[in-house]
């Protein structure tokens, strides 16, 4: 493998631990837990799992660890500093008993269930330390929910006489080991599932889990990308920049760019639900910063776009609800329609008001709305061009605004889609050691039998040393919803407070960012120099725990 001179300097990196997990650990059970909503439906479907305490890592007394196996997955998309999670994972196993083995199911949960795997050895995990991307093993999307794949994935887990299992994904992925967890547990087989908080989204999210790893490095990496284009914004000053960021089914990502870079306007998809606001609301509310701009000879600014912005202005949402159960119960009828008639079929389909809306959409729009659906049975939302529709339609008010003499600038869109660079960047000094940390934890978690349990560190804006390691029942952060047209128990997306500190700071500054050109420039993730530069957690986090 050719190195470039960074990545051989990071692989010399040595994450920091918190000092419960330096020394020999001690487990300390807390309060018992209980799921987030519909208690009694998700004690139903995990009796085996349900209601088991918080877990808190403290210092102990050193005691033999008998040997065990143990494998990974690399579930969903990427995020920055999953090799970390693998490497922490590696040592913290070995240092239990180096004569302990770690098997890397491969291309993800359909590893497990078509027996591919390989044997991870120091020479595999340490070319991989310190890196970007989940190229290690690969990542897939494959969905564990039959028993036919839990006995598949069991037949190959007796052949390495593996102990447990750990899935490093987000809520989907989570859910799923959850599922596994309790299938393995009601059977007595005696394999032990946890899991680990992996999405740059930051939806996955609780006291207990106060960030999913990935979303600093991410953030950081989409704050430098935005502040260069800032940077050429303000130098020419002839355009508009639309700029669409990853963030399904949150707008977290939006929000913290939006902290680190101050541009003129950033959408935040839950408040937009919140107030009711249609798509001609938010297209003039944008309209009119350009407008206000352009009063002062301004004609150039930016703006933020959540990926899933459409999905949350309620009326369009309530048409996507609508779509989402109509498909799925007539996606074959649907699929065999010739495409010039598939818009006239749906609209005949669905009910007056969503039917209505359906058949106003730009047809590039209402075309992106019926596409396949993701393995989830949701919209695919990056595949709608989100930032075009509504660059369009701000141009097409302001040209009727011109008309009227309410508009007297000029006015030109340029398009960005920020996704992929941010998902396998070299991640930060913060992920590096959140990640890794994360990973012993799963080992301790292991070594001590437990199941159905998610990886947590915590206290996170303190110096590692400080961090509070331990572990969350994942039927606490649980709930019920529709998926695919039925019912099912998932993990709880955490979305933006509008009463958070994190949104009050954004809230109480956009007026200004909308009028001025206050544009700050982050610049690239720094991994050497003063810890200010290179340790620096989210401006989310930070809110969040009052230590800006």
């Amino acid at each position: 493998m050719t190195k470039s001179a960074l990545q051989m300097a990071r692989a010399a990196y040595q994450p920091k631990l918190p000092k419960a997990l330096q020394g020999a650990v001690k487990v300390r059970e807390e309060e018992a837990t209980q799921a987030v909503a519909d208690r009694e439906e998700i004690k139903s479907l995990f009796p085996n799992t349900y209601g088991m305490p918080l877990i808190r890592f403290v210092e102990g007394e050193k005691r033999e660890s008998p040997t065990f196996n143990v494998g990974v997955i690399l579930s969903g998309g990427q995020a920055p500093g999953g090799h970390n999670v693998i490497s922490g994972l590696f040592d913290g196993i070995k240092r239990l008993n180096k004569d302990n083995r770690l098997y890397g199911f491969l291309m993800g949960p359909s590893g497990l269930i078509e027996h591919r795997y390989t044997e991870l050895t120091a020479d595999i995990i340490d070319d991989y330390r310190n890196t970007g991307g989940f190229d290690m093993i690969g990542s897939g999307r494959t969905k564990l929910e039959t028993e036919d794949q839990f006995e598949s994935g069991l037949k190959i887990i007796r052949k390495l006489d593996i102990q447990a299992i750990v899935i490093i994904g987000g809520d989907d992925s989570n859910t799923n080991a959850c599922v596994l967890a309790e299938y393995y547990a009601a059977k007595k087989y005696g394999v032990q599932v946890i899991g680990c908080p992996k999405t740059i989204d930051g939806d996955l999210k609780n006291a207990m889990i106060e960030a999913s790893f990935g979303f600093d490095t991410a953030t950081k990496t989409y704050s430098e990308v935005i502040g260069n284009i800032l940077r050429d914004c303000n130098s020419a000053r002839k355009y508009w920049h639309f700029i669409k960021l990853m963030g399904r089914s949150a707008s977290h990502i939006a929000l913290e760019c939006a902290l680190q870079v101050q541009p003129n306007v950033c959408l935040i998809s839950e408040e937009i639900q919140e107030k009711d606001m249609t798509l001609d609301d938010v297209v003039t509310y944008i309209a009119e910063i350009v407008a206000l701009r352009a009063a002062e000879g301004k004609n150039f600014g930016t703006v933020l776009v959540p990926e899933g912005l459409i999905e949350f202005i309620p009326v369009v949402k309530r048409l996507i609800s609508e779509l989402n159960d109509f498909l799925a119960k007539n996606g074959e009828e649907f699929a065999a329609i010739e495409r010039a008639r598939q818009r006239e079929y749906i609209v005949s389909r669905l009910s007056q008001e969503n039917a209505e809306l359906y058949a106003s959409l730009p047809e590039e729009v209402a075309r992106q709305l019926s596409l396949d659906r993701d393995p989830h049975g949701n919209v695919q939302v990056s595949l709608i061009e989100t930032e075009k529709l509504l660059s369009d339609m701000v141009g097409s008010k302001l040209a009727e605004w011109k008309r009227e003499g309410k508009f007297v600038g000029k006015f030109a869109a340029q398009h960005h889609f920020f996704g992929y660079e941010g998902r396998c960047a070299a991640p930060s000094n913060f992920d590096s050691d959140y990640c890794y940390s994360l990973g012993y934890t799963a080992s301790v978690l292991i070594a001590n039998g437990k199941t159905g349990y998610m990886a947590s560190v915590r206290n996170l804006t303190a110096p590692a040393a400080e961090w509070i390691a331990g572990g969350i029942p994942i039927t606490a952060m649980m709930n019920m919803e529709r998926r695919n047209g039925k019912m099912k128990p998932v993990i709880q997306k955490a979305l933006v407070e509008l009463e958070g500190e994190p949104f009050k700071k954004f809230a109480a500054q956009r007026d200004v960012w909308a009028k001025e050109t206050a544009y700050v420039y982050p610049g690239p993730i720094q991994y050497f120099g003063p810890k200010e530069v290179c340790d620096q957690p989210t401006k989310t986090l930070q809110f969040e725990q009052g230590k800006p």
